[in-house]
Formats: C-alpha cells, structure tokens, sequence
C-alpha cells in the first residue's frame, strides 16, 4: 500500500516533519510520500491561500493518482477537500476531519489547539461543517505574537489549560507542524492527544484495506 501525503503548502520543513512522523507510524508495513505543493504559500493561513494552493493539489493528484492507494490532505483546516474526493476515486482523508471525528471517540468532549487565534473561527466553522460543535469543549490558540510551531511548553500549556479550564477529555492538535508532540502533551496530562497526521494515516489506510472510498453516487460525482 502506498499512500501520498500532500502538504498544502510549500514549506519544506514542515513537509519533513511530517514525513517522518508518517514513516515513523508506518514502520515499513506501507509506503509513505509527502510532497509539498507546487505553487503554494509557505503557510496556509488565509481562505486565499486554500484558493492559491488548489491547482498544485489538483496537480499532484493527478500525477500521482495511478501509483497510489490513498491520498492525505495534510493541513488541519483541511483545503480543498471536498475537491479532492470530488476528482479521484481513491480514498482522500483530511487531518481535521479524521483528527475531530476520532476524538470524539475517545471522550465526551474534545479541544482543539492550534497555531494562531485566527484560525480560531475556521476551527469553530470546521467542527460545525462536520456535525461536532456540540463536543468541541474550546479552541485554544496563542497569544498574538508568540507563536513558536518548535515550542512544546506553549503548546503542552494550551492544552492543559483546555483540559482544567474548558474541561476537554482529548486533546486535537490543529496544524500539522505540530506533528511529533502529541505523546510528550499525552503523558504530561494524562488525555488522549491526537495527531492529525497520524489519524488520517490510519484512517486511510483502513479504508484501503477494508475496500471502500468516497462515494460516487451523488455529491461527489463530477459527471452526475
């Protein structure tokens, strides 16, 4: 099995890390490739950038559509999305999408903790779109200006917080250059911590193995 993660952006050492968190779950058992988008941002931080970085997805599906069993779409806000199960028949999995959903398998409440308090809104958007506001417990995201994505005290401390203030039983990482801090925050706080790298990864590779896909029937058929 092979399964293709696409970077949205074109940050190269974001897409290292999360090349190496990928492999270091697939331990040889799948093939795992993370490629950054052509053409796009650095970061993706604005509905602009969703909108610059669609062709360079849209590119990398295709040319990589026929060796691949499975595509991950590696941002939290999940871009494109829909579009990407709308042009392939294999399965296409979001880290937010499969990182939310998963947590509210695991608790009665979740949090998700991201990057920066613009995204904040997207977030509470995001969980809405897939039906699970009614268990997000917060979001919670730094103050202006101290953002660090190598931070692991910032970022273990907003989730703390999220768990004694907002009462949250899981922990959602929501960027995936948080990628590789979820079991140090898991074992300082005693919850379950989901990366989103990680649970798109298994989630996709379940659908490989069990045989199924992105239904065709009506939404995400181009041609109905």
């Amino acid at each position: 099995m092979r399964v293709l993660i696409i970077n949205p952006n074109s940050d190269p050492e974001m897409t290292a890390a999360i090349q190496r968190s990928a492999e270091e779950f697939a331990s040889g058992e799948f093939e795992v490739v993370t490629k950054a988008t052509p053409g796009a941002p650095k970061f993706i931080e604005t509905y602009q950038d969703e909108v610059v970085c669609a062709p360079g997805m849209i590119q990398l599906v295709r040319e990589n559509e026929a060796d691949c069993d499975a595509f991950v779409v590696a941002c939290h806000c999940d871009p494109n999305l829909d579009l990407m199960k709308e042009m392939t028949e294999k399965p296409v999995v979001g880290i937010g999408e499969a990182s939310m959903k998963i947590a509210t398998m695991l608790g009665h409440s979740f949090s998700v903790v991201t990057t920066h308090t613009r995204s904040i809104p997207g977030k509470l958007a995001q969980a809405r779109k897939y039906h699970l506001h009614d268990m997000m417990a917060s979001v919670r995201a730094p103050a202006m200006g101290s953002e660090d994505l190598s931070d692991e005290k910032l970022f273990l401390d907003l989730s703390r917080q999220a768990v004694e203030e907002d009462l949250a039983e899981v922990i959602v990482l929501g960027c995936a250059g948080l990628t590789g801090m979820d079991k140090l925050i898991q074992e300082k706080l005693g919850v379950p911590v989901l990366d989103g790298v990680i649970c798109a990864l298994f989630v996709a590779g379940g659908l490989v193995r069990y045989g199924v896909s992105t239904s065709k029937s009506l939404g995400y058929n181009p041609d109905y």
